[in-house]
């Protein structure tokens, strides 16, 4: 059954009277499929004004979307002979993080993503995608595996944030996300990251130091959610909207500021209308930029990573 969002509440009263309409056409005749016409010709307008022109924070809804794909739809359409790997070699393994070896298009890759869940159990199962410290740190061993064959390595990043747990703090959640960043800016291999839904703060960070980052048109990418930064500024987290434009957190403000390298096109109205398109774009991004940097030698790449990051911000000497 699909979730609709508030402000898409116009096109799900059109598209009803749409399906009701469909069911007397036969009874009813032209004029019935004159009407049924006019109204399809009306929502794909209303459709397109909708989509067109979304707030930051309506964007942030769709982000979170429930049935919007998550890693594990993306690795089951974009990636063939993908093997499931578990565990950090320390504590236990995090189902938050989903990891392993798998094909695309003929080519060896690594690919690491954050999963989230599609009901009740699975939510708490994975922590609505909220990786603990072992969740991170079994995507840095599975990263330095591919390293040692010299597989490329591919992330898929949807997550609030890491897990803010008191287990995940005594197990050294700030230290495992520190060592991945260290480590991920080390990796002498090409890394693609996608961000597929929220990249929330270094939880997100952990497995997206990459050559590449693509997000997705409806995807956000910031250092703390709309939430928690209305509450922090403003003592009232229903200012969210107001921190939504703010934060500066969809692709199109990030791709303006240069902190990702491209935005995918969603179907309209979102990657949950027609996954199968949105993994095609995914696929064929990830394609692409693998070949481009598949002949870059891994003293180049650390180069350009090393730069690609240095690039970001703006620094002054002195003064306030």
């Amino acid at each position: 059954m699909t979730t609709w969002l508030d402000f898409e509440k116009p096109v799900l009263e059109l598209e009803q009277r749409i399906q009701d309409l469909k069911t007397q056409v036969s009874d009813h005749g032209p004029d019935a499929a004159r009407e049924l016409d006019e109204l399809e010709r009306r929502a794909e307008s209303l459709r397109r004004e909708i989509y067109s022109s979304l707030t930051p924070y309506q964007r942030v809804q769709l982000a979170r979307h429930p049935r919007r794909p998550y890693a594990l739809d993306y690795i089951e359409r974009c990636f063939t002979d993908w093997t499931e790997l578990h565990g950090d070699r320390h504590f236990a393994d995090d189902p938050a993080i989903v990891a392993g070896p798998a094909l695309l298009g003929g080519r060896p890759v690594m690919v690491i993503g954050q999963q989230k869940g599609r009901d009740t159990k699975e939510n708490l199962l994975r922590r609505f995608g909220m990786p603990n410290p072992e969740g991170y740190r079994k995507a840095l061993r599975l990263m330095l595996m591919a390293e040692r064959f010299r597989m490329p390595i591919v992330t898929l990043v949807d997550t609030p944030g890491a897990y803010p747990g008191l287990g995940a703090e005594e197990r050294g959640q700030a230290e495992a996300i520190a060592v991945n960043l260290r480590e991920m800016a080390r990796l002498g291999v090409p890394i693609v990251t996608v961000v597929i839904g929220e990249g929330g703060s270094g939880g997100a960070l952990a497995i997206a130091v990459a050559d590449v980052v693509v997000m997705f048109e409806n995807s956000i990418y910031s250092v703390i959610s709309p939430e928690g930064c209305a509450s922090i500024l403003w003592r009232d987290g229903k200012k969210n909207v107001l921190a939504a434009e703010a934060l500066k957190l969809t692709a199109s403000d990030l791709m303006r500021l240069e902190v990702v390298d491209e935005v995918l096109p969603e179907p309209l109205g979102g990657a949950h209308r027609d996954p199968a398109v949105a993994a095609e774009a995914l696929r064929d991004a990830v394609t692409r930029h693998l070949e481009r940097l598949s002949g870059v030698s891994p003293e180049a790449l650390l180069d350009r990573r090393l730069a690609r990051y240095r690039r970001m911000g703006v620094f002054r000497d002195g003064g306030a």
